[in-house]
């Protein structure tokens, strides 16, 4: 694009018709506009942008509780992870579109367990062999019902890896190390987190530094090296919102 402030010739402005003569103006190939009718096009853009994301937002967090629905959760634990992941992302990049692609991932993980059997899904004991292949099956279909949403995409892809290990002995392509999603890497230890500190029906959850002992012990086999140590240095952050998740001191 090119501006100035003055022309050997008249020429209209190609949104609004008005002939620019001595004003400012936007070139934009062969068009031009003058500075108000950019101006204006420029905050709808701003505009559209931020009403799509609303839009988007209120369609993933319906998904969300359709899985929560299904799975007879309460739908918290999707959204704490995608809190909690959020903190070692920003660690990362400070691109609010690609954090809110990973927020988006991180809330709709375990989309796929829609397409799972109730028999299995909703199961009271251990798996048998059959019932873990056909649970394994899960990340494949919740990426397949993003990937047709091009919005989606990266969070399709953490969909797509977040029950991968480090160490390539995840599901379901073992992948291993840095064909991981770093995302999904980062996902991957605050799933871990949750999971340890929160309450289950078999038994209770536990204090921070238990769950934090056990992550660190898991750095390069189960968990990405990079994303323990991006743990470890919001651990203070990570263990505040893991106690206001509890209600007590942990």
């Amino acid at each position: 694009m090119q501006t100035t402030a003055k022309f050997d010739r008249t020429i209209v402005c190609n949104m609004c018709g008005a002939p620019i003569t001595a004003a400012s103006f936007v070139r934009d190939g062969e068009a031009y506009c003058c500075e108000g009718c950019f101006l204006k096009r420029e905050e709808y853009r701003v505009a559209q942008i931020e009403h799509d994301g609303t839009v988007y937002l209120a369609l993933v967090e319906a998904l969300a509780e359709a899985l929560d629905v299904r799975e007879h959760e309460t739908g918290l634990h999707s959204k704490r992870v995608a809190c909690h992941t959020l903190v070692l992302a920003r660690r990362f990049t400070a691109d609010e579109a690609l954090l809110q692609q990973v927020y988006w991932g991180a809330l709709l993980h375990d989309i796929g367990k829609i397409g799972i059997p109730d028999a299995v899904l909703l199961k009271q004991g251990a798996l048998d062999a059959e019932e873990w292949k056909i649970m394994r099956t899960h990340p494949g279909i919740g990426h397949h019902i993003l990937s047709g949403a091009p919005f989606l995409a990266t969070a399709a892809e953490i969909v797509l890896n977040h029950e991968e290990r480090f160490d390539g002995t995840g599901y379901p392509n073992g992948l291993h190390g840095e064909e991981i999603s770093l995302w999904a890497r980062l996902f991957a230890v605050i799933d871990t987190l949750d999971a340890i500190t929160s309450d289950r029906p078999y038994r209770k959850g536990v204090a921070f530094e238990n769950a934090q002992a056990e992550i660190l012990g898991m750095a390069g086999t189960q968990f990405d090296p990079v994303a323990v140590a991006a743990f470890v240095a919001e651990a203070e952050t990570l263990r505040n919102m893991v106690k206001v998740k509890c209600g007590k001191e942990l």
